[in-house]
Protein backbone atom coordinates (compact mmCIF):
# COMPACT_ATOMS: atom_id res chain seq x y z
CA UNK A 1 0.00 0.00 0.00
CA UNK A 2 2.35 2.86 1.06
CA UNK A 3 4.60 0.91 3.03
CA UNK A 4 3.45 1.95 6.49
CA UNK A 5 2.71 -1.39 8.88
CA UNK A 6 -0.24 -3.43 7.80
CA UNK A 7 -2.91 -4.77 10.58
CA UNK A 8 -2.74 -8.54 10.33
CA UNK A 9 -6.47 -8.84 11.59
CA UNK A 10 -9.78 -7.23 13.01
CA UNK A 11 -9.59 -6.11 16.54
CA UNK A 12 -12.02 -6.85 18.68
CA UNK A 13 -11.30 -4.57 21.83
CA UNK A 14 -10.96 -0.80 22.24
CA UNK A 15 -7.29 0.46 21.88
CA UNK A 16 -7.20 3.51 24.06
CA UNK A 17 -3.95 5.26 21.74
CA UNK A 18 -5.86 4.54 18.74
CA UNK A 19 -9.36 5.78 19.96
CA UNK A 20 -8.00 8.66 21.05
CA UNK A 21 -6.11 10.00 17.80
CA UNK A 22 -9.82 8.38 16.26
CA UNK A 23 -11.55 11.31 18.51
CA UNK A 24 -8.53 14.27 17.67
CA UNK A 25 -8.59 13.60 13.85
CA UNK A 26 -13.40 13.57 14.15
CA UNK A 27 -12.20 16.96 16.42
CA UNK A 28 -10.04 19.25 13.86
CA UNK A 29 -13.87 19.40 11.73
CA UNK A 30 -16.34 20.86 14.30
CA UNK A 31 -13.76 22.31 16.18
CA UNK A 32 -13.16 24.68 13.13
CA UNK A 33 -17.05 24.99 12.01
CA UNK A 34 -17.65 27.15 15.26
CA UNK A 35 -14.19 28.67 16.05
CA UNK A 36 -14.62 31.35 14.05
CA UNK A 37 -17.96 33.10 15.34
CA UNK A 38 -16.76 35.48 17.90
CA UNK A 39 -14.23 37.10 15.39
CA UNK A 40 -16.97 37.75 12.93
CA UNK A 41 -16.83 41.75 14.16
CA UNK A 42 -13.28 41.70 13.79
CA UNK A 43 -13.08 40.13 10.58
CA UNK A 44 -15.89 42.67 9.04
CA UNK A 45 -14.36 45.48 10.17
CA UNK A 46 -10.42 44.01 8.81
CA UNK A 47 -11.90 42.93 5.02
CA UNK A 48 -14.46 45.70 5.04
CA UNK A 49 -17.55 43.48 4.58
CA UNK A 50 -21.13 43.22 5.89
CA UNK A 51 -21.79 40.96 8.69
CA UNK A 52 -23.64 38.71 6.63
CA UNK A 53 -21.25 37.63 4.23
CA UNK A 54 -18.73 37.02 6.53
CA UNK A 55 -21.34 34.87 8.78
CA UNK A 56 -21.94 32.90 5.37
CA UNK A 57 -18.18 31.76 6.21
CA UNK A 58 -19.67 29.55 8.65
CA UNK A 59 -22.89 27.90 6.53
CA UNK A 60 -20.30 27.72 3.80
CA UNK A 61 -18.19 26.09 5.82
CA UNK A 62 -20.84 23.04 6.91
CA UNK A 63 -21.89 22.56 3.65
CA UNK A 64 -18.20 21.97 2.04
CA UNK A 65 -17.70 19.74 5.17
CA UNK A 66 -20.55 17.55 3.66
CA UNK A 67 -19.43 17.49 0.49
CA UNK A 68 -15.45 16.70 1.35
CA UNK A 69 -17.16 13.74 3.00
CA UNK A 70 -18.71 12.39 0.16
CA UNK A 71 -15.27 12.94 -1.63
CA UNK A 72 -12.69 11.41 1.32
CA UNK A 73 -14.48 8.59 1.52
CA UNK A 74 -14.07 6.81 -1.73
CA UNK A 75 -10.69 8.40 -1.99
CA UNK A 76 -9.55 6.39 0.73
CA UNK A 77 -11.36 3.26 -0.74
CA UNK A 78 -9.05 3.62 -3.80
CA UNK A 79 -5.47 4.97 -2.47
CA UNK A 80 -5.58 4.07 1.59
CA UNK A 81 -6.47 5.83 4.57
CA UNK A 82 -3.31 6.89 5.70
CA UNK A 83 -2.36 8.90 2.41
CA UNK A 84 -5.46 10.59 2.37
CA UNK A 85 -6.27 11.63 6.10
CA UNK A 86 -2.17 12.54 5.67
CA UNK A 87 -3.30 14.88 2.63
CA UNK A 88 -6.50 16.02 4.61
CA UNK A 89 -5.08 17.11 7.39
CA UNK A 90 -2.45 18.81 5.49
CA UNK A 91 -4.68 20.56 3.40
CA UNK A 92 -6.51 22.23 6.49
CA UNK A 93 -3.75 23.26 7.98
CA UNK A 94 -2.30 25.31 4.67
CA UNK A 95 -5.22 26.73 4.15
CA UNK A 96 -5.77 28.12 8.13
CA UNK A 97 -2.91 30.19 6.84
CA UNK A 98 -4.95 31.72 3.75
CA UNK A 99 -6.86 34.23 5.41
CA UNK A 100 -3.27 36.07 5.90
CA UNK A 101 -2.84 36.95 2.93
CA UNK A 102 -7.20 37.05 2.40
CA UNK A 103 -7.53 40.73 0.58
CA UNK A 104 -11.25 40.35 0.70
CA UNK A 105 -14.56 38.66 2.05
CA UNK A 106 -13.87 36.15 -1.03
CA UNK A 107 -10.24 34.88 -0.39
CA UNK A 108 -11.33 34.06 3.24
CA UNK A 109 -14.83 31.63 1.85
CA UNK A 110 -11.80 30.07 0.02
CA UNK A 111 -10.30 29.15 2.90
CA UNK A 112 -13.02 28.23 4.87
CA UNK A 113 -14.17 25.75 1.85
CA UNK A 114 -10.56 24.23 1.52
CA UNK A 115 -10.46 23.97 5.70
CA UNK A 116 -13.77 21.92 5.44
CA UNK A 117 -13.06 19.77 2.62
CA UNK A 118 -9.82 18.61 4.34
CA UNK A 119 -11.41 18.21 7.67
CA UNK A 120 -13.46 16.04 6.26
CA UNK A 121 -11.28 13.35 5.82
CA UNK A 122 -10.69 12.73 9.61
CA UNK A 123 -14.65 12.20 10.54
CA UNK A 124 -15.13 10.21 7.43
CA UNK A 125 -11.52 7.90 7.64
CA UNK A 126 -12.14 8.02 11.05
CA UNK A 127 -14.96 5.96 10.70
CA UNK A 128 -13.46 3.69 8.09
CA UNK A 129 -10.68 2.89 10.23
CA UNK A 130 -13.04 1.36 12.94
CA UNK A 131 -14.78 -0.43 10.37
CA UNK A 132 -11.18 -2.17 9.26
CA UNK A 133 -10.35 -3.14 12.54
CA UNK A 134 -13.28 -4.42 14.30
CA UNK A 135 -16.12 -6.29 13.71
CA UNK A 136 -19.83 -5.19 12.97
CA UNK A 137 -20.91 -4.49 16.89
CA UNK A 138 -17.69 -3.61 18.28
CA UNK A 139 -17.41 -0.63 15.51
CA UNK A 140 -20.49 0.37 17.02
CA UNK A 141 -18.91 0.32 20.39
CA UNK A 142 -16.24 2.42 19.25
CA UNK A 143 -18.09 4.90 17.14
CA UNK A 144 -20.59 5.62 19.76
CA UNK A 145 -17.11 6.65 21.69
CA UNK A 146 -15.93 8.77 19.23
CA UNK A 147 -19.29 10.33 18.34
CA UNK A 148 -19.19 11.91 21.36
CA UNK A 149 -17.04 14.19 20.26
CA UNK A 150 -19.54 15.75 17.84
CA UNK A 151 -21.70 17.15 20.34
CA UNK A 152 -18.73 18.28 22.69
CA UNK A 153 -16.51 20.07 20.31
CA UNK A 154 -18.89 22.28 19.05
CA UNK A 155 -19.81 23.63 22.43
CA UNK A 156 -16.15 24.23 23.34
CA UNK A 157 -15.03 25.73 19.65
CA UNK A 158 -16.49 29.03 20.13
CA UNK A 159 -15.00 29.36 23.50
CA UNK A 160 -11.35 28.50 21.82
CA UNK A 161 -12.45 31.24 19.48
CA UNK A 162 -13.63 33.95 21.68
CA UNK A 163 -10.44 33.48 24.17
CA UNK A 164 -8.18 34.15 21.56
CA UNK A 165 -9.54 36.69 19.95
CA UNK A 166 -10.04 39.11 22.83
CA UNK A 167 -6.44 37.99 23.91
CA UNK A 168 -4.50 37.92 20.34
CA UNK A 169 -6.77 38.67 17.52
CA UNK A 170 -8.78 37.25 15.03
CA UNK A 171 -4.92 35.95 13.43
CA UNK A 172 -4.64 33.58 16.49
CA UNK A 173 -7.91 31.51 15.58
CA UNK A 174 -6.45 30.51 11.93
CA UNK A 175 -2.67 30.15 13.53
CA UNK A 176 -4.17 27.91 16.37
CA UNK A 177 -6.24 25.77 13.51
CA UNK A 178 -3.03 25.68 11.35
CA UNK A 179 -1.13 24.36 14.61
CA UNK A 180 -3.60 21.43 15.93
CA UNK A 181 -4.20 20.10 12.69
CA UNK A 182 -0.39 19.80 11.78
CA UNK A 183 -0.31 18.65 15.12
CA UNK A 184 -2.45 15.67 14.58
CA UNK A 185 -1.16 14.97 11.44
CA UNK A 186 1.95 14.62 12.76
CA UNK A 187 0.52 11.90 15.49
CA UNK A 188 -1.03 10.21 12.85
CA UNK A 189 1.62 9.99 10.38
CA UNK A 190 3.74 8.30 13.28
CA UNK A 191 1.68 5.86 14.63
CA UNK A 192 -1.48 5.29 12.44
CA UNK A 193 -1.14 1.77 10.11
CA UNK A 194 -3.16 1.32 6.91
CA UNK A 195 -6.02 -0.37 7.52
CA UNK A 196 -7.80 -0.49 3.79
CA UNK A 197 -8.98 -3.93 2.96
CA UNK A 198 -8.32 -5.63 6.27
CA UNK A 199 -11.64 -7.17 6.39
CA UNK A 200 -12.26 -6.92 2.60
CA UNK A 201 -13.20 -10.71 1.03
CA UNK A 202 -10.08 -12.06 -1.77
CA UNK A 203 -10.82 -10.37 -5.03
CA UNK A 204 -13.18 -7.44 -3.58
CA UNK A 205 -11.18 -4.62 -4.08
CA UNK A 206 -13.76 -3.19 -6.33
CA UNK A 207 -13.87 0.26 -8.21
CA UNK A 208 -15.64 3.12 -6.96
CA UNK A 209 -18.56 2.71 -9.56
CA UNK A 210 -19.36 -0.81 -8.58
CA UNK A 211 -19.12 -0.17 -5.16
CA UNK A 212 -21.55 2.55 -5.39
CA UNK A 213 -23.59 0.15 -7.26
CA UNK A 214 -23.83 -2.38 -4.97
CA UNK A 215 -24.28 0.45 -1.78
CA UNK A 216 -27.56 1.74 -3.89
CA UNK A 217 -29.44 -1.46 -4.41
CA UNK A 218 -28.80 -2.57 -1.12
CA UNK A 219 -31.79 -2.34 1.28
CA UNK A 220 -30.03 -2.49 4.72
CA UNK A 221 -27.39 0.32 3.15
CA UNK A 222 -30.28 2.00 2.55
CA UNK A 223 -32.20 1.56 6.15
CA UNK A 224 -28.94 2.32 7.27
CA UNK A 225 -28.05 5.49 6.15
CA UNK A 226 -31.55 6.97 6.22
CA UNK A 227 -31.68 5.82 10.44
CA UNK A 228 -28.82 7.78 10.67
CA UNK A 229 -29.61 10.71 8.55
CA UNK A 230 -33.01 10.96 10.43
CA UNK A 231 -32.05 10.37 13.88
CA UNK A 232 -29.70 13.02 13.50
CA UNK A 233 -32.30 15.28 11.76
CA UNK A 234 -34.16 15.71 15.20
CA UNK A 235 -31.11 17.30 16.74
CA UNK A 236 -30.22 19.48 14.07
CA UNK A 237 -34.00 20.85 13.61
CA UNK A 238 -33.96 21.61 18.09
CA UNK A 239 -30.28 23.17 16.98
CA UNK A 240 -32.49 25.11 14.60
CA UNK A 241 -35.73 26.42 16.06
CA UNK A 242 -34.83 26.26 20.02
CA UNK A 243 -33.09 29.35 20.09
CA UNK A 244 -36.45 31.04 19.12
CA UNK A 245 -38.31 29.19 21.59
CA UNK A 246 -36.19 29.98 24.62
CA UNK A 247 -35.04 33.23 23.99
CA UNK A 248 -37.94 34.71 21.87
CA UNK A 249 -40.78 33.13 23.43
CA UNK A 250 -39.58 32.52 26.84
CA UNK A 251 -37.31 35.13 27.63
CA UNK A 252 -34.36 33.18 28.66
CA UNK A 253 -31.32 35.05 28.42
CA UNK A 254 -28.59 33.55 25.90
CA UNK A 255 -26.69 32.12 28.77
CA UNK A 256 -29.45 30.43 30.41
CA UNK A 257 -30.42 28.92 27.25
CA UNK A 258 -27.07 27.57 26.47
CA UNK A 259 -26.94 26.23 30.07
CA UNK A 260 -30.41 24.31 29.45
CA UNK A 261 -28.94 23.10 25.75
CA UNK A 262 -25.73 22.00 26.93
CA UNK A 263 -27.63 20.01 29.77
CA UNK A 264 -30.16 17.71 27.15
CA UNK A 265 -27.15 17.49 25.15
CA UNK A 266 -25.28 15.27 28.02
CA UNK A 267 -28.58 12.72 27.14
CA UNK A 268 -26.66 12.22 23.77
CA UNK A 269 -23.63 11.16 25.54
CA UNK A 270 -24.90 9.30 27.82
CA UNK A 271 -26.63 7.14 25.16
CA UNK A 272 -23.66 6.89 22.97
CA UNK A 273 -21.47 5.34 26.71
CA UNK A 274 -24.44 2.78 26.74
CA UNK A 275 -24.00 1.85 23.20
CA UNK A 276 -20.54 1.26 23.42
CA UNK A 277 -21.30 -0.86 26.45
CA UNK A 278 -24.16 -2.87 25.46
CA UNK A 279 -23.90 -3.42 21.41
CA UNK A 280 -21.33 -6.10 21.47
CA UNK A 281 -24.05 -7.84 23.70
CA UNK A 282 -27.14 -7.18 21.98
CA UNK A 283 -26.47 -5.88 18.60
CA UNK A 284 -26.42 -3.19 16.55
CA UNK A 285 -29.95 -3.52 15.37
CA UNK A 286 -31.55 -4.05 18.97
CA UNK A 287 -29.44 -1.03 20.19
CA UNK A 288 -31.29 0.95 16.95
CA UNK A 289 -34.79 0.17 17.84
CA UNK A 290 -33.98 1.05 21.57
CA UNK A 291 -33.27 4.08 20.23
CA UNK A 292 -36.14 5.01 18.17
CA UNK A 293 -38.03 3.87 21.51
CA UNK A 294 -36.97 6.77 23.24
CA UNK A 295 -37.22 9.70 20.44
CA UNK A 296 -40.54 8.03 20.19
CA UNK A 297 -41.51 8.48 23.75
CA UNK A 298 -39.42 11.78 23.33
CA UNK A 299 -41.70 13.51 20.28
CA UNK A 300 -44.83 12.23 22.03
CA UNK A 301 -43.97 13.85 25.34
CA UNK A 302 -42.70 16.91 23.43
CA UNK A 303 -46.21 17.40 21.38
CA UNK A 304 -48.56 16.79 24.49
CA UNK A 305 -46.63 19.58 26.66
CA UNK A 306 -46.32 22.23 24.25
CA UNK A 307 -50.20 21.64 23.64
CA UNK A 308 -50.79 21.30 26.71
CA UNK A 309 -48.76 23.96 28.82
CA UNK A 310 -47.32 26.43 26.09
CA UNK A 311 -46.07 28.71 29.05
CA UNK A 312 -44.29 25.99 30.96
CA UNK A 313 -41.17 27.29 30.74
CA UNK A 314 -37.85 25.60 29.38
CA UNK A 315 -38.63 22.10 31.15
CA UNK A 316 -41.47 21.43 28.48
CA UNK A 317 -38.97 22.18 25.91
CA UNK A 318 -35.53 20.69 27.19
CA UNK A 319 -37.18 17.32 29.18
CA UNK A 320 -38.31 15.57 26.24
CA UNK A 321 -35.23 16.84 24.00
CA UNK A 322 -33.25 14.70 26.62
CA UNK A 323 -34.95 11.77 26.05
CA UNK A 324 -34.74 12.37 22.33
CA UNK A 325 -31.16 12.73 22.07
CA UNK A 326 -30.41 9.67 24.44
CA UNK A 327 -32.57 7.73 21.80
CA UNK A 328 -30.22 9.70 19.18
CA UNK A 329 -26.81 8.66 21.15
CA UNK A 330 -28.01 5.00 21.52
CA UNK A 331 -29.07 4.70 17.85
CA UNK A 332 -26.61 6.60 15.72
CA UNK A 333 -23.64 4.51 16.33
CA UNK A 334 -25.40 0.77 15.27
CA UNK A 335 -26.46 3.04 12.30
CA UNK A 336 -23.32 4.29 11.08
CA UNK A 337 -21.66 1.07 12.01
CA UNK A 338 -24.36 -0.85 9.73
CA UNK A 339 -23.56 1.07 7.22
CA UNK A 340 -20.21 1.23 6.60
CA UNK A 341 -20.11 -3.05 7.03
CA UNK A 342 -22.72 -3.70 4.33
CA UNK A 343 -19.32 -3.53 2.34
CA UNK A 344 -16.22 -3.74 4.44
CA UNK A 345 -14.21 -3.15 0.99
CA UNK A 346 -15.85 0.18 0.26
CA UNK A 347 -16.23 1.15 4.05
CA UNK A 348 -14.83 4.23 3.21
CA UNK A 349 -17.52 5.26 0.30
CA UNK A 350 -20.53 4.30 2.60
CA UNK A 351 -19.21 6.62 5.59
CA UNK A 352 -18.77 8.72 3.25
CA UNK A 353 -22.31 8.74 1.88
CA UNK A 354 -23.44 8.36 5.64
CA UNK A 355 -21.68 11.42 6.59
CA UNK A 356 -23.07 13.61 3.60
CA UNK A 357 -26.58 12.89 4.28
CA UNK A 358 -26.38 13.51 7.54
CA UNK A 359 -24.88 16.97 7.26
CA UNK A 360 -26.87 17.90 4.15
CA UNK A 361 -30.36 17.27 5.91
CA UNK A 362 -28.73 18.85 9.26
CA UNK A 363 -28.27 22.04 7.50
CA UNK A 364 -31.29 21.83 5.78
CA UNK A 365 -33.24 21.24 9.29
CA UNK A 366 -30.79 23.97 10.92
CA UNK A 367 -32.57 26.82 8.54
CA UNK A 368 -35.77 25.18 8.34
CA UNK A 369 -36.24 25.01 12.23
CA UNK A 370 -35.03 28.42 12.47
CA UNK A 371 -37.71 29.61 10.08
CA UNK A 372 -40.53 27.53 11.27
CA UNK A 373 -40.08 29.02 14.91
CA UNK A 374 -39.30 31.92 13.79
CA UNK A 375 -42.68 33.73 14.45
CA UNK A 376 -44.51 30.95 16.55
CA UNK A 377 -45.47 31.64 19.77
CA UNK A 378 -44.70 28.22 21.67
CA UNK A 379 -42.81 25.04 20.67
CA UNK A 380 -45.51 23.05 19.05
CA UNK A 381 -44.10 23.74 15.59
CA UNK A 382 -40.73 22.46 16.86
CA UNK A 383 -42.31 19.26 18.59
CA UNK A 384 -44.35 18.75 15.16
CA UNK A 385 -41.35 19.08 13.38
CA UNK A 386 -39.14 16.66 15.31
CA UNK A 387 -41.72 13.97 15.29
CA UNK A 388 -42.49 13.92 11.83
CA UNK A 389 -38.79 13.10 11.20
CA UNK A 390 -39.33 10.49 13.63
CA UNK A 391 -41.98 8.91 11.98
CA UNK A 392 -39.44 8.99 8.72
CA UNK A 393 -37.14 6.87 11.26
CA UNK A 394 -39.69 4.49 11.98
CA UNK A 395 -40.24 3.65 8.62
CA UNK A 396 -36.49 3.76 7.28
CA UNK A 397 -35.97 0.77 10.42
CA UNK A 398 -38.64 -0.93 8.46
CA UNK A 399 -36.24 -1.31 5.57
CA UNK A 400 -33.65 -3.11 7.31
CA UNK A 401 -33.72 -7.43 6.74
CA UNK A 402 -34.71 -9.51 9.29
CA UNK A 403 -32.36 -11.55 10.90
CA UNK A 404 -33.51 -14.94 12.20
Amino acid sequence: MDGSTQPQKAQTGPRWNLLLLLMAMTAIGPTTLNILVPAIPALTRRLGADGATVQFTVSVFLLALAGGQLAMGPLSDRFGRRPVLLAGLALTALASLLPFAAPNVTGLVVARILQAVGAAAGIVIGRAIIRDLFERDRAAAMIGLVATVMVVVPSAGPLIGGVLDTAFGWEAIFLFTAVTSLAVLAWAAVTLPETRGLNAAPGLQAGFMRDLRALSISRNFNGYILIATFGSGTFFAFLGGSPHVAVTSMGLTSAEYGLWFAASSLGYMLGNYVASQLSPRFGIDRLILWGIGFETVGVIAAVALAWAAPGGGPMIVFAPQSLISFGNGLLLPGAIAGAVSVRPQAAGTAAGITGFAQMTLGAAMVQYGGWLLAGAPSALPLALLMAALVLALIASYALLERRT
